[in-house]
């Protein structure tokens, strides 16, 4: 790998760059005109503006990529998270333009990327899926007759889609025709798709995720992540190892994980994601996310893995440079996302200039941030401005330490969501681990902002 471009921005954009910097490869940043003074612009070795802040003009113009990739002698396209991501057809574009993508092949996508396709994938793998649909469906009458099937409670989700967009839950057939609609809009606002799929609705299920690194050949798992806290089916707060799960379902769940990615013979870095009963023990494949993920870092500082730099050297050609008996888990990490919303005025979004900026840090503390003194958010993405892990040996210990050091932190200029993340590390039920993927909304309603 010559040259990398980073088709992204913000704290994932960030991160990228570093880890690639570290491997001694050039890095270009693409960017929005709205990103020019970003500190992924700043990091970067060059940059280059693919177009004005709306995403469909810069960072889902897929032609406006590859050709600032080939203006600059790219070799290596890497897209992060969300925009292109998971998008097959982009991958393939890439591929074929004789670029290499950071990511699974264009027919992995396709197979794992897209929900709906990813159920079909696992079922034949002999991975437990929820009851749901079958195949992706685009237009009302299809998806009523399926929504009778499958049975209400249902969650509607789209099928390209990930980050919660493109999801609605939806108690009876009453409902069902105009949150269709919305979710659908939505799928084709965030993902340039409005297929869509149905879920049995599992109301008290725990959120669990099994990261997975293959090479096209060979697979290995590095354990579980818990991602059950959610607001509006977004996560907020994120932790690993999951403290629900025991010795022997969590070798069940992470083995299932791996057995679903070699049935694709997947490659890069991939998260494959469960609701769990932990009054039963029950755990059920509901989709598979084949990109990096937000909360990948609790898992690096839990397993020592570099998971973007192994990603680009997959991408490079190279074997896994680790078998699964080199992967331990040690101690516990917490993630907190620190969106730019104010959660006493009901998470309004918030923009603003950072006129003072002061992290908490020390031992065990770790910080994936877009921001610095005197940056100006812009308005038009969204609303993450960063993420506070924290470990230590134990879960317990690392709640502390969180909670020392968003105590530290003091962001001025604008409203983030520190306030709540704060609550939440205080709180004795959650501290128990006695959630679920509902609890956090329920708790909300209760809290004194």
């Amino acid at each position: 790998m010559k040259k990398l471009l980073v088709a992204n921005r913000g704290e994932i954009a960030v991160r990228i760059i570093r880890s690639a910097k570290e491997l001694g490869i050039p890095v270009v940043l693409a960017h929005s005109s709205a990103d020019k003074e970003s500190l992924a612009a700043q990091l970067a070795d060059e940059c280059v503006e693919i177009g004005p802040p709306q995403v469909a003009k810069s960072y889902l113009n897929q032609e406006a990529i590859i050709a600032a990739a080939k203006s600059v002698g790219a070799d290596a396209i890497h897209p992060g998270y969300g925009f292109l991501a998971e998008n097959a057809g982009f991958a393939t574009l890439v591929e074929n333009s004789g670029i290499t993508f950071v990511g699974p092949k264009g027919d992995t996508i396709i197979l794992m990327g897209d929900k709906a396709q990813a159920r079909s994938t696992a079922m034949a793998a002999n991975v437990p899926v929820v009851p749901g649909s079958q195949g992706i469906l685009r237009n009302l009458t299809e998806a009523l007759s399926a929504a009778k099937d499958v049975g209400y409670p249902l969650i509607i989700k789209a099928a390209a889609g990930g980050g919660g967009k493109g999801m609605r839950v939806v108690e009876s057939e009453a409902q069902f025709a105009k949150e269709f609609e919305v979710a659908q809009r939505e799928g084709l606002s965030a993902f340039g798709d409005d297929g869509m799929y149905l879920e049995r609705f599992i109301p008290r299920a725990r959120h669990i995720e099994v990261q997975v690194l293959g090479d096209g050949e060979n697979v290995i798992h590095l354990y579980d992540r818990e991602c059950s806290l959610q607001r509006r089916r977004q996560k907020v707060f994120e932790e690993a190892p999951s403290p629900a799960l025991n010795a022997e379902v969590r070798e069940k769940l992470c083995a299932s994980a791996v057995t679903l990615a070699k049935s694709v013979n997947y490659r890069g870095a991939g998260t494959v994601e469960y609701l769990f009963d932990d009054h039963t023990g029950e755990f059920f494949f509901i989709e598979m996310n084949t990109r990096i993920q937000v909360e990948h870092p609790i898992t690096e500082m839990i397993t020592g893995v570099d998971l973007i730099r192994e990603m680009l050297h997959i991408a490079s050609g190279r074997a896994l440079r680790y078998q699964q008996s080199d992967i331990a888990i040690r101690g516990a990490a917490i993630e907190c996302r620190i969106n730019a919303e104010d959660p006493t005025n009901n998470f309004m979004p918030n923009i603003g200039k950072i006129e003072k900026l002061q992290w908490g840090s020390g031992p065990g503390i770790r910080i994936d941030s877009m921001l610095y003194e005197g940056y100006s958010v812009p308005p038009f993405y969204d609303s993450m401005l960063a993420k506070m892990i924290a470990w230590d040996e134990c879960r317990e210990e690392a709640l502390a330490r969180m909670e020392r050091a968003i105590r530290e932190t003091k962001i001025d200029g604008l409203k983030t969501t520190l306030l709540l993340h704060l609550k939440l590390v205080k709180d004795a039920e959650m501290r128990a681990a006695n959630t679920h993927t509902n609890w956090l909304e329920d708790w909300m309603v209760r809290q004194e902002w």
